[in-house]
């Protein structure tokens, strides 16, 4: 009975970190500085909060959900998914590395240092993966005009990566600390 209810309430608490990931999505907001296309938002972290309480794929879930429901609600250019598919790459490549490695070092520090190498995983990984899939995707699939990949990667999607790696760990990090007690208790039961 009792790993019944833990599944129904882990199914719960997926789906609704999901809703709330989904309307911080839909907060996003451009940085002066970079590509119009590139959007900061914070809906990475329900998604964390998801994987560092009941496991990887919870927070893989959360990744897909959010994007989907994004995707039903907000739609895409021409119904290709391409950038909805990107967000979902760059969500699981800067919280699954966070997870393992604080689930290693469950701490302030383990989840700085996880937050710290899934921002350069997650930047790196999405520099090569814009180069040789998501940019051609948007080009060949979108009918967009061609432009200098390098140049765009280089000044624009590998910074932003970076600057929005370090934005979500500061934004972690004080979640983290405000919930700190709640994620050891739901560790506890899903993880035991």
């Amino acid at each position: 009975m009792r790993k019944k209810s833990l599944k129904l309430r882990s199914f719960v608490t997926i789906g609704m970190l999901s809703s709330i990931s989904f309307v911080l999505m839909l907060l996003n907001f451009p940085l002066p500085w970079f590509p119009v296309f590139l959007q900061i938002d914070f809906s990475d972290i329900p998604a964390l909060i998801a994987a560092i309480t009941m496991g990887p794929v919870a927070g893989i879930l959360v990744e897909l959900m959010k994007n989907v429901l994004d995707w039903i609600f907000t739609g895409a250019p021409e119904g290709i998914p391409v950038g909805h598919i990107a967000n979902f790459v760059t969500g699981i490549s800067f919280v699954i590395p966070a997870y393992y490695i604080y689930k290693k070092f469950p701490s302030v520090k383990g989840l700085i240092g996880g937050l710290v190498i899934s921002t350069f995983i997650m930047s790196l990984g999405m520099a090569v993966l814009n180069y040789f899939a998501f940019l051609p995707m948007y080009t060949y699939l979108l009918g967009m005009p061609e432009f200098n990949m390098y140049e765009t990667i280089i000044l624009g999607i590998l910074p932003f990566n970076i600057v929005k790696g370090i934005i979500l760990l500061v934004i972690a990090t004080m979640v983290y600390r405000t919930m700190r007690v709640w994620i050891e208790n739901q560790r506890a039961q899903f993880l035991a």
